[in-house]
């Protein structure tokens, strides 16, 4: 008996293999006439998809799934966390599991992170960014399913991070440096962990090294993009009495927001205030003036975190509560060039 393959159907009805597989695959746009055909031919056949055939034999659906938490308002444009996910898929594709996005809609009906993940077998799940005190992230972490993220930081979870702790005292050892003891900062919302740690950790790192630490010039964006850099920069420049020398800034995008502020608000970078950045996203080097920042290494948070959950899904290891961090380094440009 011949062996039907995607290439026998493709002939038997007169299309393309990549028409069938994508069929097979639910994914493609095809009119309802053509993937009833398909699907009745192969029905007819007995055909049974190769990935099908494989998830049968291991009781595996060979598919992660990703939480990319809407609460956040981080699109998936965003250049650091779409780096850390390009990265996480590389590597888990080379092992055969596929990614799908977790939703918590399913056409009418809605569902707990939890339940979608068991309602479609999901072998483990990556947090790529949310909130820690999100009840349905608590709820999934603390589940039988395999979770890994690179933002959520909690009890029964793995967390892949940068070294935020070093990121901060390079940051302010540069600063101390070029001679700005003034500093102050743009934080992203203290809703996600990482901006919240740094935060905190600024003021103690400024204490150890005998830095005054004025409150009025600290302050937290509502958002995570330019407009909100800008408009937190804003705000800080009107209201203090004490105009720092220095801007420690949460991320790469708020900082171009920040300077664009301090610019339009009659100051120059870095004479009159210097600007640093968090990620050395693509833009951070051709900006005007380009961007000092603190380097995270996307593609190794994604990889590391990839492999540990493959790890975990392979040898059906428990959640646990672990943190990796991922040494940061200092990129020195033109926005602390003081010379």
């Amino acid at each position: 008996m011949a062996r039907h393959t995607v290439y026998t159907i493709a002939t038997d009805l007169g299309i393309s293999p990549s028409t069938v597989s994508k069929i097979i695959n639910h994914t493609g746009h095809f009119s309802d006439d053509l993937r009833k055909r398909v699907l009745d031919h192969i029905k007819s056949i007995g055909y049974v998809p190769a990935t099908s055939a494989r998830v049968l034999r291991s009781r595996k659906t060979w598919t992660i799934g990703v939480i990319y938490l809407e609460e956040s308002h981080i699109g998936l444009e965003h250049p650091f966390f779409s780096g850390i996910l390009q990265s996480f898929k590389d590597e888990v594709e080379k092992k055969g599991y596929d990614l799908t996005f977790i939703v918590k809609q399913v056409g009418t009906n809605e569902m707990s992170y939890l339940n979608w993940c068991i309602n479609k077998k999901i072998d483990g799940v990556l947090i790529v960014v949310g909130s820690h005190n999100n009840p349905e992230v608590i709820e999934l972490v603390e589940s039988d399913i395999p979770c890994i993220s690179t933002d959520v930081m909690r009890e029964h979870l793995h967390t892949i991070i940068s070294d935020n702790d070093q990121g901060i005292r390079l940051s302010v050892e540069h600063a101390i440096e070029i001679g700005r003891t003034n500093i102050g900062m743009v934080s992203g919302p203290l809703t996600a962990k990482h901006f919240l740690y740094r935060f905190q950790k600024l003021k103690e790192v400024m204490n150890e090294q005998g830095i005054p630490y004025h409150e009025e010039n600290m302050i937290s964006t509502k958002g995570f993009g330019y407009t909100s850099g800008y408009e937190a920069a804003t705000e800080l420049l009107n209201r203090t009495s004490r105009r720092p020398d220095m801007l420690l800034v949460g991320s790469d995008l708020l900082a171009f927001g920040v300077i664009h502020a301090i610019e339009d608000l009659g100051y120059i970078v870095p004479k009159d205030i210097a600007v640093i950045g968090y990620d050395d996203i693509s833009f951070a080097r051709m900006s005007k003036p380009s961007l000092s920042t603190i380097r995270q290494n996307i593609e190794e948070i994604g990889k590391i975190a990839a492999e540990k959950l493959l790890d975990m899904i392979e040898k059906g290891l428990k959640n646990e509560t672990k943190l990796t961090r991922i040494p940061v380094e200092l990129v020195v440009r033109d926005s602390t060039k003081t010379q």
